[in-house]
C-alpha cells in the first residue's frame, strides 16, 4: 500500500476511533507530509532505521526560532514531535497486522526539563486591574483574566466556550478538553461576577462567550475569539500593566496551578484541574512550589558567613 493512502486512513484512525481533536490531527499530518517528502517515496518499505537516522540528522540541522537576530536550530523537543507521530503511524501499521519498521526502534531525543514562564502575584493583580471596566471591551478582557485564573482553563477550551456553557448560578461547569475528555472546573467569586457584568453588559445575540468588537467584528462572520485574539488581548493588557516579560494564556494556567500548590493543593487534584492525562507534567510545578525547600536553604545555606 502507499504511504500517502496509509497516511489517510491514519489521521481518519485518530478522529474517529482515538477521539483526537482536529489541531492534533493537522499536526501529525504536518509532520508525517515532512518525513514522506523528505523520504522522495510513496512506498512503505522506504521507512528504514537508516532513513530515519538520516531524517533525524536533516531535522537538528533545521532553522527553529529566531532569536536576538540569530536564527537558532530546531529545538529537540520539537524534533521529538515528528517522531512521536511517526512511532503513532508505525503503531497503527503493526494494529493493522502491515509489516513496517517496529515502533520501538525509534527513540526520543533527550530534552531538558520544561522551564515555566511565571509572573509574580503583583504582577498577575496588575494585570487583572489593567482593563478598563467602564467599556464592553474592557468588561470582557476583565472576564477572560479572571475565567482564566480560576479555571486554569487552556486558551482553546476558552475560546471553545458558549454562553450555556457556564452556569452562574453554579459555581462549576464542565469542559471538553484534549482527548475529547471532560473535566469539571470550578468559579471563584470575582469570575462569576466578572462575567456576570460582561453579559449584562452585552447587546448581541451570539451564543459565544467571548466575541470580538471593532473593526474585525465588522468584516467576519464568526464573531467568536480566536485564540490567537485571546493571546493579542493579554499581551497589550501586559504591556499596559508594566510586565516587561512575555504573558500568555498559558502563563496564566500555570499561575493557576502554582497558586493552588502554594497554598496546600495537592499533585492529583492540581493534575484533576489540569486535565493532565500524566502527573509527570504536572510535576513540572512542584519545584517551584516546594516551600520546604525554600525554608530548609534560608535555615541552613552559608551559616559560617553570619
Amino acid at each position: 500500500m502507499k504511504l500517502s493512502q496509509l497516511k489517510r486512513e491514519f489521521l481518519e484512525y485518530l478522529e474517529i476511533e482515538r477521539g483526537r481533536s482536529v489541531k492534533t490531527i493537522e499536526n501529525y499530518d504536518r509532520y508525517l507530509t515532512r518525513f514522506f517528502d523528505y523520504l522522495k517515496s510513496d512506498s512503505l518499505n522506504k521507512i528504514t532505521e537508516e532513513k530515519v537516522r538520516e531524517f533525524r540528522l536533516w531535522l537538528n540541522r533545521q532553522d527553529g526560532t529566531k532569536v536576538g537576530g540569530r536564527m537558532e536550530p530546531m529545538k529537540r523537543r520539537t524534533q521529538n514531535y515528528y517522531l512521536i507521530a511517526l512511532r503513532a503511524f508505525l503503531k497503527f501499521l503493526r494494529k493493522r497486522g502491515i509489516e513496517s519498521l517496529s515502533p520501538e526502534r525509534i527513540e526520543l531525543a533527550k530534552v531538558p526539563d520544561r522551564s515555566l514562564d511565571l509572573i509574580t502575584p503583583v504582577e498577575l493583580g496588575r494585570l487583572m486591574k489593567s482593563p478598563d471596566t467602564s467599556t464592553l471591551v474592557g468588561l470582557r478582557d476583565r472576564a477572560i483574566f479572571e475565567l482564566l485564573f480560576s479555571t486554569g482553563l487552556r486558551v482553546s477550551e476558552l475560546c471553545n466556550l458558549s454562553i450555556d456553557d457556564v452556569d452562574l448560578a453554579r459555581d462549576e461547569f464542565s469542559v471538553r478538553g484534549k482527548g475529547d475528555k471532560v473535566r469539571v472546573v470550578f468559579l471563584s467569586q470575582s469570575a462569576k461576577e466578572a462575567i456576570k457584568n460582561y453579559l449584562k453588559a452585552r447587546k448581541d445575540m451570539h451564543d459565544a462567550l467571548f466575541v470580538q468588537y471593532g473593526k474585525g467584528a465588522k468584516s467576519s462572520k464568526n464573531l467568536r475569539l480566536s485564540p490567537r485574539s485571546v493571546q493579542r488581548i493579554i499581551k497589550q493588557h501586559a504591556v499596559k500593566a508594566g510586565i516587561t516579560r512575555k504573558v500568555t494564556p498559558h502563563v496564566i494556567r500555570h499561575s493557576f496551578a502554582t497558586d493552588l500548590l502554594t497554598n496546600g493543593a495537592d499533585l492529583r487534584s492540581v493534575q484533576a484541574l489540569l486535565g493532565h492525562a500524566n502527573i509527570a507534567t504536572t510535576q513540572v510545578y512542584t519545584h517551584v512550589t516546594d516551600k520546604h525547600l525554600r525554608e530548609v536553604h534560608k535555615k541552613f545555606h552559608s551559616k559560617k558567613s553570619k
